[in-house]
């Protein structure tokens, strides 16, 4: 399955007014990259993918339409699914990409 081009224009918008933001296909989908690292992603297997601090995770997997992200069967800290349903608003994306956004300008630039 391709990444949800709808998806990735409305993330575009919504990390517009951030410096440094790149742009790069990854793991089957778009990523948006802010000093060189991944902050959130149009998946390949639909929804958003998120970076977030990984003390987070299990945080933010208690929040509404939040699902860990597995590589190769385990599941990784600091990473997370969100379905399409949600962010299917647009204050629901912009909490998302916030915390990607975030978490990515918190790391050293590559």
């Amino acid at each position: 399955m391709a990444y949800d081009k709808l998806l990735a224009d409305r993330i575009r918008t919504v990390v517009s007014d951030q410096d440094g933001v790149t742009e790069k296909r990854m793991f089957g989908g778009l990523a948006f990259l802010i000093g060189g690292h991944m902050a959130v992603a149009a998946s390949r297997a639909g929804g958003l993918m998120v970076r977030v601090d990984p003390q987070r995770t299990e945080e933010l997997l208690g929040e509404p339409h939040a699902e860990p992200f597995e590589m190769r069967g385990r599941a990784v800290d600091g990473w997370l699914r969100v379905t399409s349903d949600g962010v299917d608003s647009d204050p629901e994306l912009q909490r998302w990409v916030d915390h990607g956004v975030g978490y990515a300008r918190s790391l050293p630039p590559k």
